[in-house]
């Protein structure tokens, strides 16, 4: 008995060992293989996409290129710098330490949505400070699009501020 499960075991290996000589012999079918398939008259263009697919053109490649989340962290913190260099006229702190700054979200492809308050809606520079806003974050290198979107609730208090911000207004002790 223990001759016929060695023969089992070699006939299993030696079958495997054909299968896997049988692969090797085949071509590797990459991109390159099938687009070396295809007869000249019937590929694309360059720049133009492919009847069922994107475009291989590498600008155009270049052109969607997305961000890693080690970049978006390091675009988010860049942008962070960016807001805290605006200021409310009327408040010697910056909109970031104030508080004012509710969500800023980066995607993938660069682009920044920041949702913001004023102290109070009857802020003077209520027109101006968003566009500010949008401005200082269009400036960051790594930014490809900017929204800034302006919001009342919930209303803007003082507890938003950071300690930095109170500190320096000197309403922490």
């Amino acid at each position: 008995m223990f001759w016929e499960r060695k023969d089992e075991e070699q006939m299993a290996t030696e079958m495997a060992t054909e299968e896997d000589q049988r692969v090797a012999e085949q071509p590797q079918e990459g991109p390159e293989a099938r687009l070396e398939a295809v007869p000249a008259a019937e590929q694309p263009a360059a720049g133009q996409p492919a009847a069922d697919g994107p475009s291989t053109d590498v600008q155009a490649v270049a052109e969607q290129k997305m961000v890693n989340p080690v970049e978006r962290l390091d675009l988010e913190s860049r942008v962070q710098e960016a807001l805290r260099l605006v200021y409310d006229p009327e408040i010697p702190v910056n909109i970031y330490e104030l508080g004012l700054i509710y969500d800023l979200q980066v995607d993938d492809a660069g682009k920044v949505d920041v949702q913001m308050t004023l102290t109070a809606p009857s802020c003077p520079e209520a027109e101006l400070i968003p566009g500010r806003v949008e401005t200082a974050v269009k400036g960051v290198e790594g930014v490809t699009d900017a929204n800034v979107e302006l919001v009342w609730e919930p209303p803007w208090t003082p507890a938003r501020m950071s300690e930095a911000a109170k500190l320096q207004l000197g309403i922490l002790y």
